[in-house]
């Protein structure tokens, strides 16, 4: 999966990611490395389910797509 992330530098020097697909989905850093490293981590915990509406039981299967 691919998604488009804004990078911008701010008045202060520090750099802000944002994804403007997922909502609520920002980071930011003091070198555009760790405003990276932050959004990417920011985008896997945004898409991660929520273990309790995962289904426990053998009628189905948990698959995971990359």
């Amino acid at each position: 999966m691919k998604v488009k992330v804004i990078l911008e530098q701010g008045e202060d020097g520090y750099y802000v990611a944002h994804c403007p697909s997922l909502r609520s989905c920002w980071s930011q850093g003091k070198t555009r490395e760790e405003a990276l490293h932050g959004i990417r981590e920011a985008v896997e915990l945004y898409l991660e389910p929520d273990p309790s509406q995962l289904p426990d039981d053998e009628r189905h299967e948990v698959v995971e797509l990359s």
